[in-house]
């Protein structure tokens, strides 16, 4: 059976404080857990390391040798508990977040710049995929989902929403005009997923109710890639505000069927594995991305 730190600890304060009674008091345990902890220790060890007497307590040989390495294992816990509390106040270490690439691309690298000036000693590691990936298979520590949540055994924090709007270049409209009706978009060149097919419902008020199915012209599997292509004229795209919210605001796309447009929020949450309390630096990652999408 190993040695405990609880026994360590035990032998250490009896010796420091000359007395169990004294010790007891300084550990806040009772007299006879102190003693219970020494007994056990020397049972296991198969050696005394006190003799006791009526008056005092003397270190043996052996007790004398083994105190030397219970000094150095019981600092060297107390030094790592130092540098947990240390990283607590001072978030350090390396941080791995996983997003789709638009994500990453238009909402956490604006964002880098000033996290990094709030927390130098965090290593940021930014990994983008269109696919919904394993955090533990990817030694991931969290990753943002846009969507509805399938997942049930992760651990999710809502950071925010976005609006879906139907979007096209200036370039495109001056060529083909503007749809007139949502029945009007098989007139028009449309950009959509490749998967999963829900991406290619999209939220339109019509007869039948309030989604309209869509037959792609071109398919891509990110987002990005059909934000570059609408730029291009090339045809009709369904994306969320996060990624076109620029190109919006300098004319480069021009939302499309406004008035039959149903307005979809799609979420937005950091996933991630932990039965515990986060570590600070994921913590205090997810404090600033949520607090820099409410401005």
């Amino acid at each position: 059976m190993k040695t405990t730190l609880d026994e360590l600890l035990a032998f250490t304060t009896v010796v420091d404080s000359g007395s169990i009674t004294a010790a007891a008091e300084q550990l806040g345990q009772t007299t006879s857990g102190v003693s219970r902890a020494l007994s056990r220790l020397e049972e296991k060890l198969e050696v005394t390391l006190l003799q006791r007497t009526t008056r005092r307590l003397e270190l043996t040989e052996e007790g004398q040798a083994f105190l030397h390495q219970a000094r150095k294992i019981v600092a060297s816990v107390e030094e790592a508990e130092e540098q947990m509390a240390l990283r607590r106040q001072r978030p350090a270490g390396r941080l791995r977040v996983n997003a789709a690439s638009p994500f990453v691309l238009h909402v956490i690298v604006p964002l880098v710049p000033g996290f990094r000036a709030l927390y130098p000693e965090i290593e940021l590691e930014l990994h983008s995929s269109d696919q919904i990936i394993d955090l533990i298979e990817q030694r991931t520590d969290l990753a943002i989902r846009i969507g509805p949540l399938r997942d049930s055994t992760l651990h999710a924090r809502p950071l925010g929403s976005n609006r879906l709007r139907m979007l096209a270049s200036p370039g495109y409209i001056n060529a083909h005009g503007h749809p007139t009706s949502v029945e009007n978009l098989s007139e028009h060149s449309l950009l959509g997923f490749t998967q999963p097919d829900s991406l290619n419902q999209w939220p339109l008020r019509h007869a039948m109710g309030l989604n309209w199915p869509i037959t792609p012209s071109i398919k891509a599997s990110s987002g990005e890639t059909l934000r570059q292509l609408a730029l291009e004229g090339t045809g009709i795209v369904c994306l969320a505000d996060f990624m076109t919210a620029q190109d919006r605001a300098e004319g480069r796309l021009v939302q499309v069927l406004e008035a039959h447009t149903v307005d979809v929020q799609q979420p937005i949450h950091a996933v991630y594995y932990r039965n515990t309390a986060l570590a600070s630096r994921i913590t205090c990652f997810l404090d600033y991305v949520s607090e820099q999408m409410k401005l």
